[in-house]
């Protein structure tokens, strides 16, 4: 495979995982960071600095902001729900980068 074509694949996987997620906002972050080990703000962040690293100026906002479709906090307030202590407790006891 040519690294175009990979390079396409993986942005069309991306892709769907990032519409997966957006698709079923009832699955909290902090419920993927204790299953997986990362959330929607961690690949926001992934796509701030990959955008960084080619050069393209993008702060946090607007990264969530491309990642979300809308304004994180926006995004919050229509389907984040308050951590329940299990949640925060099991958060608190992982290592997370």
């Amino acid at each position: 495979m040519d690294d175009q074509t990979r390079i396409e694949l993986e942005a069309a996987a991306f892709r769907a995982l990032r519409d997966h997620l957006a698709a079923h906002p009832e699955v909290q972050n902090i419920d993927l960071m204790n299953l997986a080990g990362f959330c929607r703000n961690c690949l926001s962040r992934w796509y701030q600095e990959a955008a960084e690293a080619r050069g393209i100026p993008m702060d946090k906002e607007q990264a969530r902001t491309a990642f979300y479709g809308m304004p994180y906090e926006d995004w919050k307030a229509q389907h984040q729900q308050e951590a329940g202590a299990a949640q925060q407790a099991a958060f608190d006891a992982a290592k997370h980068d």
